[in-house]
């Protein structure tokens, strides 16, 4: 039964009014709070529970193998140590320029605005990183503006986080207009798993933003199952598709989540239904914590075979990790080693 109330509210509610206690999320899911005794509090603890109620409803319920709980709750698996999984897993201390900025690539940046998400995704390889630090500030544009015209390769802007789309409207507009004053930037990226767990994000306001912008402006959103995309979440969506903004998915290949070539293939085409291009699909960045979501080599190579034979290929989402120091993502199909 569908719960319309979600569909009414509006975003800043949603942001505001999340579900942080496991033992709330469990109960409202019908499930047994036992396993909380294990060390999914604590859990919780070093790496809080942060979930949007209007993705709870998309969770079925009774069910602890869900696919879209297991991506959000606290387990004791995630205290155990693990010699490969680091805090910081794809070296970004080291790309860490300025305050905001993360430059790893030749001709795009990142700049982190803000360490807040409407969601925790427990395999999230910034979970320990330290945003407090690296917030810019107002007065830090003027060095932000500078480093990027010292680069003259740089032709885009990346925003993320945190997600950037948990700031307003205001917000977002400012660094709209500060990038648009900067004639080498062409394309400004947002990567956003907001749009997929609260879908009212996407209102008029933010649609005018992104049309009337003088950078070409592409979304990439965060999605590792069908059943996030219902048919609300995709009618928000393909607004933005409507006004010809670039929508584009990237996902996380996940054990117990997505580790199959069904689930690879329905997001696909449910994506496509949505008018969003698959764009990558991860392997697991070693990030301490996540090691319960890693899948064998084998495992990945036998998957995104299966997804080859199965998807035309314009929606086959390239298979990709992201490594230390390297200056692009490494594609991975027919690498013996990931």
């Amino acid at each position: 039964m569908i719960n319309y109330l979600y569909q009414e509210q509006n975003w800043q509610t949603q942001l505001s009014d999340l579900i942080t206690d496991p033992a709330e999320l469990l109960e409202r899911l019908e499930l047994s709070t036992e396993q909380l005794l294990s060390g999914g509090l604590l859990a919780s603890e070093q790496f809080k529970l942060r979930v949007p109620r209007a993705f709870v409803e998309k969770i079925v319920k009774a069910d602890p193998y869900d696919p879209l709980l297991l991506q959000v709750l606290p387990h004791h698996l995630e205290l155990l140590e693990h010699p490969n999984f680091v805090t910081d897993p794809l070296g970004e201390e080291q790309a860490n320029h300025l305050p905001g900025i993360l430059h790893k690539y030749q001709s795009r940046f990142l700049l982190t605005l803000t360490g807040a998400c409407a969601v925790h995704c427990r395999y999230c390889f910034r979970r320990h990183f330290p945003y407090q630090e690296n917030l810019p500030k107002s007065d830090d544009w003027v060095n932000i503006k500078h480093y990027i015209e010292s680069q003259a390769a740089i032709n885009e802007v990346i925003l993320s986080g945190g997600d950037p789309l948990t700031l307003s409207n205001r917000k977002l507009k400012l660094w709209i207009e500060r990038l648009e004053t900067i004639d080498q930037l062409k394309y400004l990226r947002i990567h956003s798993r907001v749009p997929i767990v609260i879908p009212n994000r996407i209102d008029e306001e933010l649609i005018s933003l992104f049309k009337t912008s003088r950078l070409r402006i592409i979304l990439v959103v965060h999605s590792n199952h069908s059943n996030e995309l219902d048919d609300f979440t995709c009618t928000k969506i393909n607004a933005l598709v409507k006004e010809n903004i670039t929508v584009l998915n990237q996902s996380v290949l996940l054990k117990g989540v997505n580790d199959s070539v069904k689930a690879i293939t329905d997001l696909s085409y449910r994506l496509f239904d949505a008018g969003i291009m698959p764009y990558y699909l991860h392997v697991l960045d070693k990030v301490k914590g996540a090691a319960h979501f890693d899948l064998q080599a084998e495992e990945i190579d036998q998957i995104y075979t299966d997804v080859l034979a199965n998807l035309p290929g314009y929606l086959v989402p390239k298979l990709v990790r992201e490594i230390a120091g390297e200056k692009n993502k490494t594609p991975l199909y027919g690498v013996s080693t990931y």
